[in-house]
């Protein structure tokens, strides 16, 4: 495309290369000759719908004729939100967030913008387009990053959301950028953003965050609890019911404790997500909540217990286990890491569930289990079943496992189990083969 040509001279050139008459584009193309007539006159400025008519009856690919679009609507003359917001809003469907980029950063210094920008990221994410609604947050963000207000708040919680992956570093600096602003946000986005920050910092094993936003989250939800009970918050909930918060304020707070060799404590908090004695008439929804708390609670104490060297009630928790799949996964991780500390053979229970070894979402009752915590979990497993399978020397399990481990962890950028693996591998390398050398000698150089 010359990039000195108008849309309008590119049209002109169009009908005069196809000796086509204004009245025939008109036809092919569903623009009124009139509007044709006033758009190549220079008239009539140029329509997100008629640009893409146009550029359909041409017969060229959609969205041709964006990057032209962009600078002359909104580079050399003043960007018109009657067309900005149309043409951001026809990026986000075709998915060329990169032209979306390049428009708003032409307005990023005019606040005025700001409200309009937010009000067309919040459609988007609420239709999914959670990419396309990535840089209009970004530009309010950076727009409004003195004015501490509670739009700024939401962008980066938002922001926040989008930008979770597998990438243990990158949520590291997601996490503590948005950690600062959580007390900023609205009441109904305050329990959902302190519950996604926990299991962020979960996820990276940092418990004392952990520990210091549980309190919080249990303090805000009780009182959110308290005021809704009175009828005083009638609207804008957060996305589960108030009494979720608080459980599980009290399970991370137990989960610090187990992480910490706590056990005693850690038992002492499973009492308290399973006293609902506050909870007045429970609807069928906060029912529901109840009994998932219930079963985590019942598989919560077989862990803490076996942890703390009490390891006959190993087939407890598996009977346990037996009749919830949900539980499987979380239970294999805790045995295996009893079987680690105490020397036990389990292998009777590989056997039996070797079908969870590969990685998979997690799941409960009431939602999906955080991907990040889950990613965590999966990789300390298969480290963990590795350094079992080379403590009794069944070196090709042991040593594949490790080497999958690791690789896991490389994609995530899990520094600890990094560590651990290659701790692993050098502590058994005499047992070796050349084709196990070989490919720790590949996974070291990525690192």
């Amino acid at each position: 495309m010359n990039s000195v040509a108008t849309i309008r001279d590119h049209l002109a050139d169009y009908l005069k290369t196809n000796h086509m008459t204004l009245n025939q584009f008109s036809e092919i193309s569903g623009i009124n000759s009139g509007t044709l007539s006033g758009t190549l006159n220079g008239l009539r400025p140029i329509g997100m719908q008629q640009l893409d008519r146009l550029t359909a009856g041409m017969g060229l690919t959609e969205g041709y004729f964006y990057e032209l679009y962009i600078h002359e609507c909104f580079v050399h003359t003043s960007p018109d939100w009657r067309r900005l917001g149309p043409f951001l809003y026809r990026c986000a469907e075709l998915g060329k967030v990169e032209y979306m980029e390049e428009a708003v950063s032409l307005i990023m210094d005019n606040l005025s913008y700001a409200p309009l920008l937010f009000e067309l990221a919040e459609q988007l994410y609420r239709e999914g387009r959670l990419e396309a609604a990535k840089p209009l947050y970004l530009c309010v963000a950076e727009g409004e990053k003195m004015q501490h207000s509670e739009r700024l708040a939401l962008s980066q919680y938002r922001l926040f959301t989008i930008g979770l992956s597998k990438d243990q570093l990158s949520n590291l600096a997601l996490a503590t950028q948005f950690e600062f602003l959580v007390d900023r946000l609205d009441e109904s986005f305050q329990l959902d953003g302190l519950n996604d920050l926990i299991n962020v910092y979960a996820s990276l094993r940092r418990w004392e965050k952990v520990r210091s936003l549980a309190n919080q989250l249990k303090l805000k939800a009780m009182i959110h609890y308290e005021l809704k009970k009175k009828a005083k918050v009638v609207e804008d909930n957060p996305k589960k019911q108030i009494i979720f918060y608080v459980l599980y304020a009290y399970l991370m707070l137990g989960e610090a404790c187990f992480y910490y060799e706590e056990y005693e404590k850690a038992l002492q908090y499973v009492s308290m997500y399973t006293d609902y004695s506050w909870v007045n008439d429970p609807s069928e929804e906060e029912t529901v909540v109840i009994r998932q708390f219930e079963e985590w609670a019942e598989g919560n104490r077989y862990l803490y217990e076996l942890m703390s060297g009490k390891t006959e009630v190993i087939q407890s928790y598996i009977n346990y286990i037996s009749e919830r799949e949900n539980e499987i996964f979380p239970a294999l991780c805790a045995i295996v890491n009893a079987a680690n500390r105490f020397d036990i053979n389990i292998d009777s229970v590989l056997e039996a569930y070797d079908g969870y070894f590969m990685y998979q979402e997690q799941s409960s009752r009431i939602g999906k289990i955080s991907e990040q915590y889950t990613n965590d979990q999966y990789g300390t497993f298969i480290i963990g079943l590795g350094r079992y399978y080379l403590q009794h020397q069944n070196f090709t399990k042991g040593y594949e496992l490790i080497l999958r481990g690791m690789d896991f962890a490389i994609k995530i950028k899990n520094k600890d189990s990094i560590l651990e693996c290659i701790k692993l591998f050098e502590e058994f390398r005499y047992c070796a083969v050349e084709e196990a050398k070989l490919r720790y000698k590949k996974l070291i150089q990525e690192v």
